[in-house]
């Protein structure tokens, strides 16, 4: 039997209606989902599969009998089930300013994690793929699609042209028309935004190099790249991800990456700043 009430109840309350009808494999899932919602977020389905000691197609077929299309989708059911029970820790003083405060304060003290997962060999990796691909497709969507935008700006004015497509199924058939020598990059939060990895399986399928910047190690895009480039969220959940969808990190990162391939290309990039410099000047009025 599987899930055939409203689209709002929470995953909790599905289960209490559904458990004595699952099969023992699916219950012990739903009994895992109950005792550790948190769990269930930060978890993959593969990585709570091994926690309850089951298959991940168990996994994934609990997630569809308590009425979600898959697995990602109970996550986020989850993390809003989470988010109504679990008051704010931003509150500062009660006023506009004090929540700000708390929000900008708590963001600073973690500037140091969001760089904790590069290392030498991906950053290098990164900027020399930059550096010799071709042609660089900018692959990016929802809230990321600014990032992309942005980054596209910057890799111009370091000398390093680049495109971007605000259409998702124009970035799809962008990245088909790639070929060995180009690279497609592709920047997502979560690492799960299903119109950047038909993109990014495009890309893959008429054989460019794929840099992914992203979030989660452990996401589909990371793991379908060539190179990845993880940046925590502010917290390192995927529940954060959901909550609060801060690309302030990311965007941190890009820009400090875009210094580095200037660095990288020597003479090429600063004579293309100096190329853009002029411009500006020339540009400004009085």
């Amino acid at each position: 039997m599987a899930w055939t009430g409203s689209a709002d109840a929470p995953p909790t309350a599905r289960i209490h209606a559904l458990a004595p009808s699952m099969h023992a494999g699916e219950r012990r899932v739903a009994e895992a989902i109950v005792h550790d919602l948190s769990a269930t977020v930060e978890s993959t389905a593969q990585e709570f599969a091994e926690a309850v000691g089951v298959g991940r197609a168990t996994v994934i077929r609990t997630a569809q009998t308590l009425g979600f299309d898959g697995y990602p989708q109970l996550r986020v059911a989850a993390a809003r089930e989470l988010a109504r029970e679990t008051p704010s820790d931003e509150a500062g003083d009660g006023s506009l300013v004090g929540t700000l405060r708390a929000s900008t304060d708590r963001f600073a003290a973690r500037l140091g994690h969001i760089v904790s997962a590069l290392t030498e060999e991906s950053l290098r990796a990164a900027i020399t793929s930059l550096d010799e691909a071709g042609r660089v497709l900018v692959v990016a969507n929802g809230l990321s699609s600014p990032i992309g935008l942005d980054l596209v700006l910057r890799l111009t004015a370091a000398g390093r042209p680049a495109e971007y497509l605000h259409d998702a199924l124009a970035q799809r058939i962008a990245a088909r028309q790639m070929s060995s020598g180009d690279l497609c990059l592709v920047i997502s939060g979560s690492g799960a935004n299903g119109a950047s990895l038909a993109a990014l399986g495009a890309a893959r399928e008429a054989g460019a190099r794929v840099l992914a910047i992203t979030s989660f190690a452990r996401s589909a895009v990371a793991e379908a790249a060539d190179t990845a480039l993880i940046i925590p969220t502010i917290d390192g959940s995927f529940r954060d991800e959901l909550v609060h969808t801060s690309r302030a990190g990311l965007m941190l990162v890009i820009e400090s990456l875009t210094d580095a391939l200037i660095a990288h290309r020597g003479s090429r990039g600063r004579d293309a700043r100096e190329t853009v410099l002029r411009e500006l000047g020339s540009a400004l009025r009085e």
